[in-house]
């Protein structure tokens, strides 16, 4: 779990670094958009991070309640806790599944237009009905 705090700030710093806003990385919007993607994807890993110890813990949980072995007044159950970091750690992978989708296109160029749609004029007025 700390090691996905880590991995969560790092990620906001370079997500940070990839905002529109911000000077870093210059003025190329390409370059910006590949800084924020690689945000998403460190977002991810941060996510994965604390989804992996919240269900290592749950799974602590399960088994010390049904060992037979363990004292009655040492077992417990799942708590808030658990629940709170399964809910933050899936919508920490969402936002960063959403983060790491901004990849830019390589050409924006005739956007929406086919090829030479633009110059072709019409022969004549059934073209237009």
């Amino acid at each position: 779990m700390v090691l996905s705090i880590v991995v969560g700030i790092f990620g906001m710093a370079v997500s940070a670094m990839g905002m529109k806003c911000t000077k870093c990385g210059g003025d190329d919007s390409v370059k910006k958009a590949r800084i924020a993607m690689t945000g998403g994807f460190v977002f991810l890993l941060a996510g994965l991070a604390a989804l992996i110890a919240c269900s290592w813990y749950g799974n602590q949980i399960i088994r010390d309640f049904y060992n037979p072995l363990t004292p009655i007044n040492t077992k417990y159950e799942f708590g808030a806790g658990v629940f709170l970091g399964w809910a933050g750690s899936l919508l920490v992978i969402l936002g960063g599944a959403l983060l790491s989708c901004s990849c830019p296109r390589r050409n924006n160029r005739n956007k929406g237009y086919p090829k030479g749609a633009r110059t072709k004029a019409p022969s004549s007025n059934k073209d237009y009905v």
